[in-house]
């Protein structure tokens, strides 16, 4: 049985293009506004209207990515009345706008140094904190890409402070090392594809999050922070940042919000759209290449 903040986000994630006020979404966790808020943001980080925030940009992206959807339809389907309000949120979050997004996808998110991955140096920090420690796999994993960030918010969100990819095997955690991050309150947030164990195909590939809380940087000191990945809860946030080498790994992943959703085609990926979604692209009059499944 969900519980009352579970039950909330499953009617984000189904009526996200609904305008949805407070007082509807704590009515769907049978709880005064009041106390909603509270517990909704103790369990996920964020209130409940980023939550919803976050939700709309994350579905935005898989319609960028899934149809052929002009970017003004894009934004009405996911409950946004000005254009101009859609494409500044979005671009503050994923890193790009909808158009560059929808064009880089394509072509594929890929980091500025495979061979050998660093983190991104900040054009000013002096004197700058370091962020290091290790990652691993839960039990059940062989090996995983991971991207960690340094994040302003717990939402994988805009580019973070500091980054870099490395690769952990289960017998063998990986160690990271996030220099040049200013002093301040900062959220260590790690996004991996993982290889399971289990020797299913459909079940080999999975996305994996890493992260708790906040960690105070301060200048020219170390602050240890190791993550174990796990796999993705419902009280997760969505992933809005274009990963690096990740992106179409969260994208189409079948273990994501959104359950009922099949892994696709690169270019033709299902998706499943909430209620409102359905509704929205209905009366936009639109039949492309996505399949939608009834819970």
């Amino acid at each position: 049985m969900f519980s009352p903040v579970e039950s909330a986000i499953a009617r984000m994630w189904e009526s996200y293009g609904e305008p949805l006020s407070l007082s509807d979404i704590a009515k769907s966790a049978i709880l005064s506004r009041f106390h909603f808020c509270r517990v909704f943001r103790e369990a996920t980080g964020v209130s409940p209207g980023r939550f919803l925030s976050a939700v709309r940009i994350y579905q935005a992206k898989r319609l960028l990515v899934s149809t052929s959807l002009s970017v003004t339809d894009i934004s009405l389907a996911v409950g946004y009345n000005s254009l101009g309000s859609f494409t500044n949120r979005f671009t503050e979050s994923v890193g790009a706008s909808p158009t560059r997004f929808r064009r880089m996808w394509g072509e594929g998110i890929r980091a500025e140094d495979k061979a050998a991955p660093a983190p991104q140096v900040p054009d000013s920090c002096s004197p700058c904190g370091t962020v290091a420690g290790l990652v691993g796999l839960p039990p059940d994993y062989l090996k995983a890409r991971v991207y960690l960030g340094a994040f302003e918010t717990p939402i994988i969100q805009r580019r973070p402070l500091a980054w870099m990819i490395v690769d952990t095997r289960s017998a063998s955690p990986a160690s990271y090392r996030l220099t040049n991050v200013p002093p301040g309150e900062w959220f260590i947030r790690a996004v991996a594809e993982a290889d399971s164990a289990d020797p299913e195909p459909w079940t080999r590939r999975s996305l994996l999050v890493g992260g708790q809380g906040s960690v105070t940087v301060t200048a020219s000191a170390v602050s240890e922070v190791d993550i174990t990945l796990r796999a993705r809860r419902p009280t997760d946030l969505p992933i809005l940042f274009a990963v690096p080498d990740l992106e179409g790994a969260h994208l189409g992943d079948p273990d994501g919000p959104e359950p009922g959703a099949e892994r696709g085609p690169r270019r033709t990926m299902p998706m499943l759209a909430g209620t409102a979604g359905r509704a929205a692209l209905t009366r936009l009059g639109y039949r492309g290449h996505y399949r939608l499944r009834d819970r």
